[in-house]
């Protein structure tokens, strides 16, 4: 407020400047009417929860010694699981708690129906918005008969009443129903990654068999069938050119065998990588793409061997990837250490539409290293380029090789 100075006397206030005092804040106000909606929602909501919980539950738990007792429950958790996150959104947009959505389950890595089915019998996720739904029923009683008693005789407390159980009602949703730290999370994940790890090794193995029985082993064979004949004509005392040719061949195929056993050996673990380390190996494995790769390594130490490994062979998949299917005419690939994980970085400026559903070799990259904890990226939008990062954890090697 303003004023002037008069000739007659002290100051004196301004009529137009003089504005009244704000008025006082009303208490049912948007926020609290969402409340007690909220509040009085509660009984009917948790009555159909509870009467599902129980009988879903309690059915399925009953015929667990038959063939469907298992299936039923394993679908009643899953149905917790909706209800869950039904409850979730109605705490949003009543409460205005914001609540993370869990994980899915995973289902799509599971091997097979029995994989499935235990992985939804034991969901952490489903079993605790069961006990949410069976708790809740003497929770929605007790709010819906005291917000209803006092919309008539307590009018003045109301909002103060509804304010501490709405208080209630959030933290029983933040603890029932909330993602326990990604822990959960991650548990299920690795379980089923455990699966993929194992899926893996062993068609690494069948590969190999393949590869020993189709390449090497046969071409040792035929060697061994040429030297015979060559040695029969030899004691024969019938040497000429014929068995001169026989022995060129021969020399041939012992020639291409060990390159085909190299390889092998190389598919398996390339000796540069154990004798130099990664740096050499990634450029050892990059001057044989047929696209011009420059590769930088920025590591002060090595990590762990099977670190080192699974970084070598994401790398070396990658570029197999790029010679055949990007029509780049350059590539890069960079790895580097930040904190406890190692990067990767691999980019071609190629034309692009690369992803994870593209086909089983990006999708097997990421769950190899969703695996071992670490992550896959892929950037690559159509037209190029394509970025693909990688990340995994930095282990220190135990027997100081490397250091």
């Amino acid at each position: 407020m303003t004023a002037r100075i008069s000739s007659d006397g002290p100051a004196v206030a301004c009529a137009e400047d003089s504005r009244p005092l704000p008025p006082p804040r009303f208490a049912y106000d948007l926020p609290t009417w969402k409340e007690i909606t909220h509040l009085l929602m509660n009984l009917p909501v948790s009555l159909f929860g509870f009467v599902y919980v129980v009988t879903v539950l309690s059915t399925g738990a009953a015929m667990t010694l038959t063939v469907i007792g298992f299936p039923l429950l394993a679908a009643g958790l899953m149905g917790a699981r909706l209800l869950g996150r039904l409850e979730r959104a109605r705490v949003r947009a009543a409460l205005g708690t914001q609540i993370d959505e869990p994980s899915p389950l995973p289902l799509r890595r599971t091997k097979g129906v029995l994989d499935g089915l235990w992985l939804m019998l034991k969901d952490p996720v489903g079993w605790r918005s069961a006990l949410y739904g069976l708790i809740r029923m003497p929770w929605g009683v007790f709010t819906f008969s005291v917000i209803l008693t006092s919309l008539f005789v307590l009018w003045p407390v109301l909002p103060f009443l509804a304010r501490g159980l709405a208080n209630v009602d959030r933290a029983m949703a933040r603890a029932l129903l909330s993602p326990s730290d990604d822990l959960e999370r991650r548990i299920a994940e690795l379980e089923s990654d455990r699966g993929v790890v194992v899926d893996t090794a062993a068609a690494d193995l069948r590969r190999i068999e393949r590869d020993l029985h189709d390449g090497a082993q046969a071409r040792l064979v035929n060697l061994a069938m040429g030297l015979g004949l060559a040695k029969e004509k030899l004691l024969e005392g019938r040497a000429d050119e014929h068995v001169a040719a026989m022995v060129e061949e021969a020399h041939g195929e012992v020639k291409l065998a060990l390159q085909e056993l190299r390889d092998l050996a190389r598919g398996i673990h390339p000796a540069v990588l154990t004798d130099r380390g990664l740096d050499a190996a990634l450029s050892s494995v990059a001057s044989r793409c047929t696209v011009p790769v420059k590769v930088t390594a920025d590591l002060d130490a090595r990590p762990a061997a099977a670190i080192e490994g699974i970084a070598y062979f994401t790398v070396s998949e990658l570029l197999q990837n790029i010679s055949k299917h990007s029509g780049a005419r350059s590539a890069s690939v960079d790895v580097w250490r930040a904190e406890e994980r190692l990067l990767i970085q691999v980019w071609d400026d190629g034309r692009g539409g690369a992803s994870l559903d593209g086909g089983t070799g990006m999708r097997g990259l990421a769950e190899r290293l969703n695996a071992v904890d670490g992550l896959f990226v892929v950037d690559s939008p159509p037209g190029g380029p394509t970025t693909v990062t990688a990340e995994l954890p930095w282990r220190d090697r135990t027997d100081g090789a490397g250091r």
